[in-house]
């Protein structure tokens, strides 16, 4: 459950800040050599949406064991890892890895890419988490027998 606060907190900032520097966000994304013009903004919608539906869920149902949210925060991360990789391996320089839009620059560097790897690793957690059920009780395994604990 902390696990999602935390993620929800971030996710949710990282939305939000990238809807507040909406106009830049092309022009950031455009910097990762992938997409340019018109697929950058339809990247940037996508990436913003997808942050902001996760965080907002995870802040808002902490204990859901829902997997909706758990695969668009995963998809989320997996396009923000390949975006930080492939440009890291061609050796481009991105003065602003785009993960606050304008706020909090940050360059792309090993850095970026242990955090995005990091993303993924509390990706492969939440979905642990949201398969792994608790056992259930005596009195559960009873009223599913149809004796609901009644002797």
């Amino acid at each position: 459950m902390l696990l999602r606060i935390v993620l929800g907190t971030v996710y949710t900032a990282m939305g939000v800040a990238q809807l507040a520097s909406f106009g830049h966000m092309p022009q950031i994304l455009s910097a990762y050599g992938l997409v340019t013009g018109s697929a950058a903004t339809v990247l940037a919608v996508a990436l913003i949406a997808g942050e902001l539906v996760c965080g907002i869920w995870f802040l808002a149902r902490p204990r859901s064991k829902a997997l909706g949210p758990v695969w668009v925060y995963t998809a989320v991360s997996v396009v923000w890892t390949v975006l930080a990789v492939q440009a890291y391996a061609r050796g481009l320089t991105v003065a602003n890895c785009g993960c606050f839009g304008i706020y909090q620059p940050q360059r792309l560097s090993w850095f970026v890419l242990f955090q995005d790897a990091l993303t993924l690793c509390y990706a492969a957690v939440l979905f642990r988490s949201a398969r792994t059920r608790p056992a259930p009780s005596h009195a559960d395994r009873e009223a599913v027998r149809g004796g609901a604990g009644i002797r």
